[in-house]
């Protein structure tokens, strides 16, 4: 469909806005509004202009655990967000110094990566690409 341009933002279901609020925060995204809506949902936008909403609405019962991302049985579902980096190094040492833990990390022919998860065990992709 040629009318798509771009991505316009990403859900992520966070279970507390203040913690989920820091964190993000801590890699730059600056809170918008929210809660609102009937979900609710929280916004906050990155300079670049990656958007994340923040939605709000966890049963309190819901697993610790991410259920896509851990345990044997694979379900079928968005797994991470993977946020493109024009310094491996520098991002990767920013990372380190917020106390994040690096999660895995990977090269593929040229391309460097590493993961972190938030608070909710999201996982985000830092993505140097080849050649860049």
């Amino acid at each position: 469909m040629k009318q798509i341009t771009r991505i316009n933002h990403v859900g992520l279901r966070v279970r507390d806005l203040e913690i989920s609020r820091d964190f993000y925060g801590k890699l730059g995204f600056e809170f918008i509004v929210g809660p609102v809506g009937p979900e609710p949902v929280a916004i906050v936008e990155h300079p670049s202009g990656i958007n994340i909403n923040l939605i709000l609405n966890v049963s309190e019962d819901a697993p610790q655990k991410n259920v896509l991302m851990e345990g044997d049985f694979k379900y079928p579902g968005y797994t991470h967000v993977a946020l493109e980096i024009t310094d491996y190094d520098a991002s990767k040492a920013s990372i380190m110094a917020l106390g994040f833990k690096i999660t895995g990390e990977v090269e593929y022919h040229g391309a460097r990566f590493f993961f972190i998860r938030d608070p909710d065990g999201n996982v985000i992709e830092f993505h140097k690409p080849a050649d860049s």
